[in-house]
């Protein structure tokens, strides 16, 4: 699903204006999943100076695939509070498909602000069985392959195709660990061996680390984004697309969803600064990179990644975060942000951000 229709000049403008996520842990299981959301979404509305009351819409993203019970969601909202009533949507994916609903609904005039949060406690359970259950239930999932022996499948095509090696992958888990050292947020960071294998040729350093953690955003529309934040962050465009459901009809080395939903998002009318890419393992950010025509001038996850922190159904949603967080503070002219669900990248949002000229 696209934009809404019409030149971006005739669109209302809309911008993160506040971001906040948990430290990300290897296991919460001390908290519920309100209770890990409420410091969240308290900072988030803090740093734009409001309360739950006062925004319009919510929406959140999450999984009860990974919660192990249905309509998990619903006792996630304790966080948000029971009164006053409030305008609240839900997607059973990652948040960044949550903040994009929102984003819909802030340019329609439908909404001025919105809050949109995710969640994940991956520890819950065998994260690399309960994925398995996104696959093709006929044809696929009988077999139960589990999410890390595909993306090794991936790699593994991508190797044989000469656009990378095992070299070249342990370079990318060094590179998005050193970043995340700077990243009080992070599971993992510094320098970190690239450890044995888990499904040749990913070793441990290539697969993203077991997380729970939770991450939420602020939008505003116009001059309430100016009012509530000092430097807005500005969404130019956004877009998501999704690949065939059967793997097998794929191309595993490239990813068209990706170019078509950054096409659409407006990201190659502009050269980036900066990327937030949501490549779970160090061989999808090599499909994302070529996909999105990301070159080395591009600084790709200096917050260190998934390969960092992984809370599933929360990384996407802070890829979007990240990247706002980076123009909100100069770092970044012109960031694009990533987020995918799904075996091998086959489902893919892009998201382009700018500040304000100063």
């Amino acid at each position: 699903m696209s934009a809404p229709p019409g030149p971006a000049a005739e669109r209302r403008e809309v911008a993160v204006v506040a971001f906040a996520q948990s430290d990300h842990a290897r296991d919460t299981a001390e908290v519920s999943e309100a209770e890990l959301l409420l410091p969240v979404l308290q900072d988030a509305l803090g740093q734009a100076g409001l309360r739950a009351g006062e925004v319009d819409f919510t929406c959140s993203g999450s999984s009860d695939y990974l919660a192990g019970r249905a309509f998990s969601f619903t006792m996630a909202l304790d966080s948000v509070g029971a009164w006053p009533p409030i305008a609240e949507s839900h997607v059973e994916t990652d948040g960044a498909w949550a903040l994009y609903e929102a984003w819909v609904k802030l340019l329609t005039g439908a909404a001025e602000t919105a809050l949109v949060y995710a969640y994940g406690k991956s520890s819950s359970g065998a994260v690399r069985d309960v994925l398995t259950r996104q696959l093709d239930p006929y044809y696929l999932a009988p077999l139960w392959p589990d999410s890390v022996s595909l993306a090794a499948l991936q790699a593994q095509a991508l190797i044989d195709a000469g656009d990378t090696d095992e070299a070249a992958l342990a370079g990318i888990a060094a590179r998005a660990r050193t970043d995340a050292a700077a990243n009080p947020h992070a599971r993992h960071s510094g320098p970190v061996p690239p450890g044995d294998y888990v499904v040749q040729p990913l070793r441990t350093a290539d697969c993203p680390p077991v997380t729970d953690g939770a991450a939420a955003v602020v939008l505003a529309a116009g001059d309430t984004a100016r009012r509530l934040c000092d430097r807005p962050a500005w969404i130019r465009g956004m877009d998501h697309r999704i690949e065939a459901h059967a793997l097998g009809v794929r191309d595993l080395t490239d990813s068209p969803s990706t170019r078509l939903a950054a096409d659409r998002a407006g990201a190659f009318e502009q050269p980036v600064d900066t990327a937030e890419l949501h490549a779970p393992f160090t061989a999808q950010e090599v499909v994302l990179r070529k996909a999105l025509r990301l070159d080395d001038r591009v600084r790709i996850n200096p917050s260190g990644g998934a390969l960092a922190a992984n809370p599933m159904m929360a990384t996407g949603l802070i890829r979007i975060g990240e990247a706002a967080e980076a123009v909100r503070r100069g770092a970044s002219r012109r960031a694009l942000a990533h987020a995918t669900s799904g075996p091998c990248l086959q489902q893919n949002l892009v998201a382009v951000l700018e500040g304000d000229p100063r």
